[in-house]
């Protein structure tokens, strides 16, 4: 099943979409919004996949175009955002190239910090950034939206509270990253809005490419229209269901919890990477200095995961611009 939100309101409408991305038809008498269907699950997720077989059958009346500009973030906001950072392969070429020193326990115990879910941005929704001083990234990810997961939950009971799959960029400003990490109360200034392509997707939707708690689905990320990679989401050194255990070691997650597995990366280097600070450490590795420059205002980032060629969860295809100046008083 393939599920979005329409731009209006705080919480977006909810529609149902087809396979290929073609139709969509509105979900609203079952529920007003994913947030809502998510919260009362077992009772919208049945109707939701009639519904979503009727659309791709051609028997639903008032379907219409799926236009991806119209529609907002999946979750437009979400009780809570937690990222990890579930491929080591990019916490080892950041250390390598940075002499950076290496954090204790990382092969053990996911890395995870929670950042700001009241505001994501829709899949081509300008980035808005203050200055490209900043050092402004891309970071192509996958993520998983939970159902209600209760406190102490098992790496094998949070596996069954994953309703649906999500492709995300965590748009970085990396000049206040070094500062952040090094007060231990991790990233704020470093993370603004992150964004998220237009579909939201029920695992089965991607078949054998869903397995171990992972999207083994390559990530095609675009920037000014080059391609920079497309890196496989099948090498998480941390699966999504310890990912989620983690989180809710202390406390329980509230139904539309999103959790992200962090840049998807590969080993080898092969596949391109899916944000620019990992290139520039693999250029400071190979060649002494990093070469490849962070975003500017007008710069385009475009990321698409697909199966067999085709679209799974839709394109994030956006601009960076200037962010406007507040009023002041």
């Amino acid at each position: 099943m393939k599920l979005a939100s329409q731009k209006g309101g705080k919480d977006g409408g909810l529609v149902v979409v087809s396979r290929d991305l073609q139709r969509s038809v509105s979900a609203q008498a079952i529920a007003p919004t994913l947030l809502d269907a998510l919260e009362r699950w077992a009772e919208c997720e049945p109707r939701l996949q009639q519904l979503y077989a009727r659309l791709n059958a051609g028997q639903v009346e008032g379907a219409s175009a799926f236009d991806p500009r119209q529609a907002a973030a999946p979750l437009p906001r979400a009780p809570q955002w937690c990222d990890g950072s579930a491929f080591l392969n990019h916490g080892r070429l950041m250390e390598t190239a940075f002499n950076l020193a290496p954090i204790p326990d990382m092969e053990t115990i996911p890395l995870i910090y929670q950042g700001g879910s009241d505001d994501f941005l829709g899949p081509t929704d300008d980035v808005p950034v203050p200055d490209e001083a900043h050092g402004i990234d891309f970071e192509g990810e996958y993520g998983v939206i939970l159902r209600e997961v209760s406190l102490g939950a098992s790496p094998q009971l949070a596996r069954g509270c994953i309703a649906l799959l999500v492709q995300i960029n965590d748009v970085s400003l990396r000049a206040f990253g070094p500062r952040e990490m090094r007060t231990g109360f991790g990233f704020f200034q470093a993370k603004p809005s992150s964004s998220f392509a237009p579909v939201a997707v029920t695992p089965d939707e991607i078949g054998e490419h869903w397995r171990d708690a992972r999207v083994h689905l390559d990530l095609h990320v675009e920037c000014n229209g080059a391609w920079f990679g497309n890196p496989n989401g099948g090498e998480m050194s941390f699966g999504f269901d310890e990912l989620i255990a983690h989180a809710a070691a202390t406390r329980r997650l509230s139904a539309g919890t999103i959790i992200g597995s962090g840049t998807v990366s590969n080993a080898g280097g092969q596949k391109g990477s899916a944000c620019i600070a990992e290139r520039r450490a693999i250029e400071a590795i190979e060649h002494g200095a990093p070469k490849t420059p962070f975003m500017r205002f007008g710069d385009r980032v475009r990321m698409e995961a697909r199966q067999d060629g085709d679209p799974v969860f839709g394109a994030i295809d956006q601009r960076i611009v200037r962010a406007p100046t507040p009023p002041q008083a």
